[in-house]
């Protein structure tokens, strides 16, 4: 049996529209209780800044507490940070409300286990086999009690500091843009903690500004204010606070790519980088061939986090990421975290005496060209033999320079063409004719 109602990272949707309502919020919590916490428990409930969470946060806590178990409301905090203290307090599993690096209109439920790791197909298949039966209330003796843990961000603060034990940011001016989320009481505390000067943009949250016009995903502003107030360098998080991107100096984007780069360069030289590297079919060609001219081993996985953690295990590998800044520094911690990230490159920064401009200057990203061509149904275009003679006279025109990616959507009818290499204008002009003859395949199957 497939999933029906989780995706990649729980279940996401638009506010008011099935499944992001209020009685689907109560009727899942009791679900997950009966496949996590049959005889009781504790949960965890973190959330974004999104004006919806206060409604979703109350029917979790009451789909929960009815079915007998424990909750504990931390209210805003990054989404690694709910995976952290899950596992740090015991809880039996973790909830986060957010629809990370979307607009406030949409919003999701996602769960961590007990040891802060996201749950198996397996448990999600389980949780949804029981969202046909009525919510349970048990007796009033066996309820569960809801308490308000706000103090407990103290403790993801003080872990986030001691993946850099000793680092001393003093002499650093730092800009913070927390996107309005998660992230804005505990990113710029963590800086200031560790001795830097922070200039925090994106710290105002209102319920219905987060991810709008900041964070990882509109990084314009950030840009701006890096050489605006002569910073070293910026950071941007998306609204549940597991992405980063970076600004050189200069006002420069520095992406996933790059910043997995600079770490993993850095973990090699100090002979602790263990294992692989590992990107995805997205990641940029430059990062694959930077890693190789220092000797670092790289392997792509399917796109979405969960899919490097997983090849990550499979080959022994503690680093790996997305282009879109999702990292993961399992050598560091479990769970794709933007500051603990950002916290590694500023320790390498410190320990280098080099600038993030000069870190990242190495890997050379080589242009790359995403087209989505849209169809009337859902096409496998490596079934296509119209399509597959497409892309072998492209990648013949490429040559060893470049790749060809195609990679249907998993959520609607349309395919994904990616094309990248050394000559931005061949791959530009292959993009467009590769995306025309999945059309053409498209319209005629």
């Amino acid at each position: 049996m497939s999933r029906k109602y989780f995706g990649t990272d729980g279940v996401r949707g638009r506010v008011g529209e099935h499944p992001l309502t209020v009685d689907f919020a109560l009727r899942l919590a009791s679900a997950a209780a009966r496949a996590l916490a049959p005889n009781g428990g504790t949960v965890l409930i973190g959330k974004d800044t999104r004006l919806s969470g206060y409604m979703f946060e109350a029917a979790l806590e009451a789909g929960f507490t009815a079915a007998g178990v424990n909750v504990m409301l931390i209210g805003p905090l990054p989404t690694p940070g709910i995976a952290y203290l899950t596992k740090k307090i015991e809880c039996d599993f973790g909830v986060v409300i957010s629809a990370s690096h979307n607009l406030y209109e949409d919003n999701g439920i996602k769960f961590f286990d007990s040891k802060g790791g996201k749950l198996s197909d397996e448990i999600e298949l389980q949780i949804e086999q029981h969202l046909d039966e009525l919510p349970v209330t048990k007796s009033s003796s066996q309820l569960g009690r809801a308490s308000r843990v706000d103090k407990l961000r103290l403790r993801y603060q003080e872990f986030c500091a001691s993946t850099v034990p000793g680092l001393d940011l003093s002499d650093f001016k730092l800009v913070i843009d927390c996107a309005n989320g998660a992230g804005y009481k505990v990113g710029p505390r963590i800086l200031a903690d560790l001795g830097a000067e922070i200039v925090p943009i994106g710290c105002s949250p209102n319920g219905r500004n987060i991810n709008l016009n900041c964070g990882s995903t509109s990084p314009e502003l950030l840009q701006l204010t890096v050489p605006g107030v002569r910073a070293q360098a910026g950071m941007a998080l998306d609204g549940d606070g597991d992405r980063l991107m970076m600004v050189d100096h200069l006002g420069r984007v520095v992406d996933g790519d790059q910043l997995l780069y600079v770490i993993a360069r850095a973990r090699h030289e100090d002979k602790s980088l263990v294992g692989p590297v590992i990107g995805t079919v997205m990641s940029n060609l430059g990062l694959e061939h930077a890693l190789a001219k220092v000797g670092i081993e790289f392997h792509r996985a399917k796109v979405g986090d969960r899919y490097v953690h997983e090849m990550l295990k499979e080959k022994g590998g503690v680093l790996g990421g997305e282009t879109s800044g999702h990292l993961l520094c399992l050598d560091r911690t479990t769970t794709g975290d933007a500051l603990i990230s950002a916290l590694q490159v500023l320790e390498i920064m410190k320990k280098t005496g080099r600038s993030l401009a000069e870190l990242a200057a190495p890997m050379a990203k080589y242009p790359q060209v995403l087209e989505n061509v849209r169809m009337a149904r859902k096409l496998d275009p490596s079934a296509s033999v119209a399509i597959q003679e497409a892309v072998s006279q492209a990648e013949r025109r490429l040559g060893s320079t470049g790749r060809i990616v195609l990679r249907p959507s998993g959520t609607e009818p349309v395919i994904r063409v990616m094309v990248e290499g050394s000559d931005e204008r061949l791959v530009r002009e292959l993009a467009k004719s590769l995306a025309a003859s999945v059309a053409l395949a498209a319209a005629a199957a």
